[in-house]
This record gives structure tokens, C-alpha cells and sequence, in this order.
């Protein structure tokens, strides 16, 4: 599987920010991971631990963004091309997630290097930096993305708590519940592929004997 998987409806990322720290041959490799979602979150990132660890000689970044993987930076930051930014990269986009996938999206790796005196030469850095982000991911909490459609189902005040239930129990995500003046709201995610607006439909008329019918509100990706 790789992120094709992503345009069909889902991918995965990691949850918040993870450090990790390497050492080899007295050369300490620092990896922070974090979830960033577009490019200026990405560089403001590597900005900030550039004045975090500001005496270090390299500082290396790789980010995958987007649901189907279509933005892919790298960057050696002075070390020989090719032997920081591409490792990192495909350490990212090779990291197989659940069952097998390799649609890791929505990171940044940034891998600060503190130089220990001992030249590693290219075959070393391609190895260190590889394996210092691999050794990152290993330990870091992964969480699944899903593109849903959100619905809101109209309900009185008395039933909304029962149909809530309901609709949990069978299964439905319900994402909250809105009371005004007139009625309840409640909003449930369905998955966005074919069929499933149709059948949540029918399953919506069983519960409430036809008295609720649901209104397409927007669609867009939700941590699951």
C-alpha cells in the first residue's frame, strides 16, 4: 500500500512533537518530529530550533504535507549534497504505518547535528541521518487521518440525548451536539466514499420513524 491509499480517503501522521538523539562516532544527531500541515509551519519549525540549538553546525530538515504526499522538501544545510536531506526524506516516505502502508504525510523531521570531530564521510552520513530519523519514527505516536463528510440531524430537545446514543451505538461518529432556541443540532462524520451517505440515511429514517432527515454540512479530514 502507499499513498494512494491517502486519495482514496485516509493517511496517517504523527501526534504533536517527538525527540530522539543518536550518537555516532561522537557526532550527536538531535531528531524532532513534528506534525506541520503546510510549508510556513514546516520552516518555522527548523527556524525555531536553529535558535534552540543555535551552536550546532547542521541543522537538516525533510517534510512530507498534504493528503497525497504532493509537497516533499529536503535540505542538507551544508552538509554534502545528498547525504542529510534525501536520507531524511525517505526515511519519511518509506516508513511503513498501519498494515503495511507507507502514507506518512503531514511531518517535519528536522535533525540538528553536533559535530564530535570524527569525519563520517558520505556512505556514514547518509546512514546517520537515515537511521536518526527512522529511530524517531519508531518511538513516535502515529494517529490515522480520514477525509469524512459532516452531516448535522435535526432533533427536538427530549429525543436529541436518545438519538445520540443511538446513533453511537450503531456505530456513527457523532463529532457534538448544538441546543438552541428551536431544536438540537447533532453532527455525525460519516466516511467519505460512495454509498455511505445513502445508507446512513436509511439507518437515520429507522431510528426516528422518518421524523429527522440529514443536512450536508462540509467535508474535510478528521483525526480518528
Amino acid at each position: 500500500m502507499s499513498d494512494i491509499d491517502a486519495a482514496a480517503g485516509r493517511y496517517t501522521t504523527i501526534a504533536g512533537e517527538h525527540r530522539s538523539e543518536l550518537d555516532v562516532k561522537r557526532s550527536r544527531f538531535i531528531t524532532v518530529l513534528q506534525r506541520t500541515e503546510t510549508e510556513e509551519e514546516a520552516r518555522a519549525l527548523v527556524a525555531g530550533l536553529r535558535r534552540e540549538f543555535h551552536d550546532a553546525r547542521h541543522h537538516c530538515s525533510a517534510f512530507v504535507l498534504g493528503p497525497t504526499r504532493s509537497v516533499q522538501r529536503s535540505n542538507d544545510d551544508g552538509e554534502p549534497s545528498g547525504t542529510a536531506g534525501i536520507p531524511m526524506l525517505e526515511a519519511l516516505t518509506k516508513r511503513e504505518t498501519f498494515g503495511g502502508a507507507t502514507d506518512l504525510s503531514d511531518i517535519t523531521a528536522v535533525t540538528v547535528r553536533y559535530f564530535g570531530g570524527i569525519l563520517l564521510g558520505a556512505g556514514g552520513l547518509v546512514r546517520a541521518y537515515s537511521e536518526s530519523v527512522s529511530s524517531a519514527l519508531a518511538a513516535a505516536p502515529l494517529l490515522r487521518r480520514r477525509r469524512m463528510q459532516l452531516y448535522a440531524v435535526p432533533a427536538s430537545h427530549a429525543d436529541a440525548g436518545r438519538l445520540e446514543n443511538e446513533l453511537r451505538s450503531a456505530g456513527i461518529s457523532v463529532t457534538g451536539t448544538d441546543y438552541g432556541a428551536s431544536g438540537a443540532s447533532i453532527t455525525v462524520a460519516l466516511p467519505d466514499v460512495p454509498g455511505t451517505a445513502e445508507e446512513f440515511r436509511d439507518r437515520l429514517a429507522a431510528l426516528t420513524a422518518g421524523g429527522s432527515t440529514p443536512e450536508p454540512l462540509r467535508t474535510e479530514w478528521i483525526d480518528l
